[in-house]
């Protein structure tokens, strides 16, 4: 399988806490909800269309947490994230021991990047990560990630958790397409290439 990171990010970078108020408040990050008045149709549509090809997931707790507690519950206009979400495997990495109820879900065994690895050799299209920054970072530090998905939203938020901290592992992208909804949200996908190259003007 492909492993594809999807996130929400504003326009300098923070992926904390999108869709809530009480999402996620670590650090004292009170910017919660940022997402929302900016998600039309499009979005939606977008999102929709990388779900598509999702034949399992991979999610911190925190996310899947948030997760189980509305998509078993979500409404058919949510199709076809609702579905895929509720019946295919849900991979959970968590240094605890969070209550995996949720139809479909198993624990990440062993150490993160080993597990991720033995899953990318199962068959299959995408492996996806939906939000998740931190365990993203890890992901993308090992050279893990084959595609990155991200919804650029048109906010600047000062501080919070980022998908690219100070000390990411420098790497190349291949942009492969982007796309911008009515509300200014851009859409962009990434195919990663290698440790980046480098050259002078001349000076």
């Amino acid at each position: 399988m492909k492993l594809v990171v999807t996130m929400f990010t504003s326009i300098d970078g923070v992926a904390q806490a999108p869709g809530g108020p009480k999402e996620d408040t670590d650090g004292g990050f009170d910017q919660g909800g940022w997402v929302v008045p900016h998600f039309d149709d499009a979005t939606g549509e977008a999102v929709g269309g990388w779900f598509a090809t999702a034949d399992a997931f991979l999610l911190g707790r925190k996310t899947y947490e948030m997760f189980a507690g509305y998509w078993p519950h979500a409404p058919e206009e949510e199709e076809p994230v609702r579905s895929k979400l509720n019946e295919l495997p849900k991979y959970v990495a968590s240094r605890g021991e969070p209550d995996l109820a949720w139809n479909n879900s198993r624990p990440i065994d062993g150490e993160l990047t080993e597990a991720v690895g033995k899953l990318k050799e199962q068959p299959g299209r995408d492996l996806q990560v939906h939000g998740s920054p931190t365990m993203a970072q890890h992901l993308l530090g090992a050279g893990l990630v084959d595609e990155l998905r991200v919804l650029t939203f048109p906010v600047v938020l000062g501080k919070g958790k980022r998908l690219f901290e100070p000390g990411t592992k420098p790497s190349a992208w291949t942009l492969e397409s982007v796309a911008r909804t009515p509300s200014g949200v851009q859409a962009q996908v990434y195919r990663f290439q290698g440790a980046p190259t480098h050259g002078t003007y001349g000076f």
